[in-house]
């Protein structure tokens, strides 16, 4: 069996022919690579924008809240003694109001003030009926717009 060489024909055909694969190869890797990279922004474009819009909104209003807000004078706290004594609260209730104003439950407040729990429900049914309220948020709220509690 004997091997022949191709001719100088043969050879610039090859040349042509592996020329045209490749960049017909590298063609299609490119438009595959654009086309990917199109469906990429396309699809990921709408969460970076909503992203980058609300990060610019919370920059805007922490800016603008710090420029408005005024600091709170907070001066050493003068409770209304005329309301206290209008009202006829305790020493004992307003110890119960002033736990009760920082969430503390009926069990805790029992705890701190070293009474039963149903001692604690008295003094609360007790403010309720003196702050004319009936939950314990409205009792804070009452008190504190009174100047019973800080």
């Amino acid at each position: 069996m004997t091997f022949s060489m191709p001719g100088p024909r043969r050879r610039d055909d090859l040349r042509r022919s592996i020329l045209l694969y490749g960049a017909s190869i590298a063609v299609g890797a490119y438009l595959l690579h654009w086309l990917e990279y199109r469906t990429l922004v396309r699809m990921g474009s709408t969460p970076l924008y909503v992203g980058a819009v609300a990060l610019v909104f919370v920059v805007l209003g922490i800016w603008i809240g710090n420029r408005t807000a005024q600091p709170v004078a907070r001066g050493e706290f003068e409770p209304n003694e005329r309301a206290v004594e209008t009202l006829g609260i305790s020493p004992r209730e307003r110890e119960v109001l002033e736990l009760l104003a920082h969430g503390h439950s009926n069990r805790e407040l029992a705890r701190a003030l070293h009474v039963s729990t149903n001692t604690v429900k008295s003094h609360l049914s007790s403010l309720y009926e003196k702050l004319d309220v009936s939950r314990r948020t409205q009792a804070v709220a009452r008190a504190r717009s009174l100047n019973l509690i800080p």
